[in-house]
């Protein structure tokens, strides 16, 4: 499918934007490499790249540092290109603990991880929606440059379906099989199928539906929709390609290859060690590396089977792995958002994965391969992506002297000025944010404050909720969706003030933020530098009153100049305002939807609203007593998860007591540690 970009939007480029546009746009064509935007916070940088896409019609890969801000692009694409596939590829793991080893304390550390099953459906849509369609716009993190699958295996193994085909049904089973499903007559859940007479009922890794495959003799004679709740079949399909479960799908062929090639590698490393007198380690390695491979022979797969890509994708050694970015077919564009951060951070990637692996080598854990399971280093992913543009408000030296072509965009459409920036002393800081804040939310406004810890942002928000607020906490203990659950709720107004640390900074569009309180502003450092600083009061751009509050007793040199960056915004803005007579206006936009599926109750939240339909006292004996009967079964994490609704439900009714966001875990996923 070669469909072409079509943006949707109701307005025009406006400001800075239609120059900026044509600047970057002629330096793509150009043949430049690399180029930048540098565009203050609201101006519409976002826009710009889409109006971007649209003008080149080429695949887009956006890189963004974190996972918040990644879901929010992924709105906002998905909005503006609503006939195009737009796809979001970050870490599948709620939690994650590395496979590890202390020598110094003899300690190994197995690796742990709970896997979020819908983060990794909209993984493996994304890859499939790259091998079988041009108009595809990718958001990912810096999770893009780790070891993926083969591209070529992902698609030799997918198994395409036409109605009237000629297709034996058992031979479907066996490709079925082969692609990591499994059969399943009783639980049909992703990745599942199950069989009845000469009908297939197969629920795709990557779709938020199943299908339903009818056979007649050895032919296919119908394609259908199928919901996975009810079992309702739905309209019928012409066609359907079924992509495998995983994607680290293997060729049969190749794999038998790999196996060779691990044993051969087994051995020379069991002389090694044996040579140098390390017993120990030459038992160690030969016993798990035989089970990996008995695993291998019998199913296919492997618990730990990345470390083994080397062999599975015939790779040489120092060879680099496959990546998402090998997906894309050869003129795709690169949008590196908030490069200020996410360059230094795709950067740093390989030097801390290689230290934690050399060690499990070293004392035979794992072959020398496992080294080549490894994410891009930074000539590799320079070499792996093609014309790229750098997106920041405050762009670092390094993409300004790549780039050939810097187009400014200081100029917001909506007329709207940088916040303003007022100090105030440290003594009090606390007393005095909760009346700013309790101030703004009597105004109808939202309030971000920004702390130094995690620990401490949980602590201030106990304390503001004390005070009669409506208030959450958000760090990266928290798991994704439920991070975009949380912002979401926020621009709802189901609460004022959200604390944080780290991820308030760079990208977050929310336009009801008024006020944003950054405490201890004098510790300098990284949090409290001049991009920190600019970034983190570039929320309140978005609001026609946006104010920011300062707390520090010392004039330190990084808001010395985050305060003339601001004042200069300010003047340059004011000036095309009065030229233009433009009168500054807070930015609408659409509430950010859920990445849950729909069919998925959103747990916490769906439960208090479901209570204005039954008898709250009702609803709380139900819960209680599924909790005690799940502890009396053993399943003490389905108990603790029910236990957390009914603490969240009691507090319904009275928002100023309500706890701390809890991440859901479902039945099986394990909690963080």
């Amino acid at each position: 499918m070669n469909g072409q970009f079509s943006l949707v939007a109701d307005y025009a480029p406006a400001g800075d934007q239609p120059r900026a546009i044509a600047q970057l746009v002629e330096s793509f064509r150009a043949g430049n490499k690399y180029q930048t935007l540098l565009g203050v916070t609201g101006s519409g940088k976002t826009f710009t790249m889409a109006n971007i896409i649209q003008q080149l019609q080429r695949p887009a890969l956006v890189i963004s540092h974190n996972k918040t801000l990644a879901a929010q692009l992924y709105s906002e694409f998905k909005n503006f290109f609503p006939r195009n596939a737009v796809e979001y590829f970050i870490s599948y793991y709620d939690f994650y603990q590395p496979e590890a080893y202390i020598p110094q304390t003899d300690t190994y550390i197995e690796k742990d991880s709970a896997i979020n099953d819908d983060i990794e459906r909209l993984r493996i849509a994304a890859s499939s929606a790259l091998l079988a369609r041009r108009d595809v716009i990718v958001v990912a993190s810096v999770s893009c440059i780790y070891g993926l699958g083969s591209p070529d295996d992902f698609k030799a193994m997918m198994v395409p379906l036409r109605a009237g085909m000629s297709l034996r049904r058992d031979a479907l089973l066996e490709k079925l099989v082969a692609n990591l499903y499994q059969r399943d007559e009783i639980k049909f859940e992703r990745c599942n199928f199950r069989v009845r007479g000469d009908t297939v009922d197969v629920y795709p890794a990557y779709k938020e539906s199943a299908l339903r495959i009818e056979f007649w003799g050895d032919e296919i004679d119908c394609l259908r929709e199928l919901d996975p709740l009810t079992g309702r079949a739905g309209e019928r399909l012409d066609h359907f390609d079924l992509y495998p479960a995983t994607q680290y799908i293997v060729a049969p062929q190749r794999l038998e290859r790999a196996r060779a090639g691990i044993r051969a590698e087994l051995e020379e490393r069991v002389a090694h060690f044996e040579r140098a007198g390390r017993l120990i380690e030459a038992q160690r390695i030969r016993m798990r590396t035989e089970y990996d491979l008995e695993m291998l022979q019998e199913t296919g797969f492997c618990q730990g089977v990345e470390n083994y890509s080397m062999h599975i994708g015939g790779r040489l050694p120092g060879q680099r792995p496959w990546c998402l970015l090998d997906f894309f077919p050869e003129d795709y564009l690169v949008f590196i958002d908030e490069s200020h951060v996410t360059a230094p951070q795709i950067r740093a990637m390989y030097n801390g994965d290689h230290s934690r692996k050399e060690r499990l080598v070293e004392f035979g854990f794992r072959l020398p391969s496992a080294l080549e399971n490894r994410p891009l280093r930074p000539a590799e992913f320079a070499d792996a992506t093609g014309q790229t543009l750098f997106v920041s408000a405050t762009p670092a030296v390094q993409e300004l002297t790549l780039s050939p072509v810097v187009a400014e965009q200081i100029i917001r459409p909506t007329g709207l000025l940088d916040p303003r920036m007022e100090l105030r002393p440290i003594k009090g800081q606390v007393e005095d944010l909760i009346h700013e804040a309790r101030t703004a939310a009597g105004a109808g406004e939202r309030t971000l404050v920004t702390t130094l810890t995690k620990r401490m942002s949980e602590e201030l928000a106990g304390f503001m909720r004390e005070s009669g607020l409506r208030v959450e906490y958000l760090h990266s203990d928290i798991d994704a969706i439920e991070r975009v659950e949380i912002l979401r709720r926020l621009r709802e107004g189901h609460f004022d003030v959200l604390i944080g640390v780290n991820l308030l900074r760079e990208g977050l569009d929310l336009p009801e933020v008024a006020l944003v309180g950054i405490l201890d502003a004098d510790k300098e450092g990284f949090l409290r530098s001049e991009t920190s600083l600019i970034q983190t009061a570039g929320r309140a751009a978005r609001h026609e009153r946006g104010r920011v509050i300062l707390y520090a007793d010392d004039m330190t040199d990084s808001i010395v100049r985050a305060l003339a960056t601001t004042n200069r915004r300010r003047e340059r803005q004011i000036a095309h305002n009065r030229a233009h007579g433009i009168v500054p206006r807070s930015v609408a936009r659409p509430v950010q939807a859920s990445l849950k599926p729909e069919s998925e109750p959103e747990t916490a939240l769906m439960l208090t609203e479901g209570a204005k339909d039954k008898n709250t006292a009702e609803v709380l004996a139900e819960l209680e007593t599924e909790m005690l009967q799940a502890a009396d079964a053993l399943e003490f994490e389905r108990a603790a998860l029910l236990r957390d609704q009914i603490a969240l439900l009691k507090g319904a009714s009275s928002p100023a007591r309500r706890p701390p966001p809890s991440t859901p875990y479902r039945r099986g996923k394990k909690r963080p540690r």
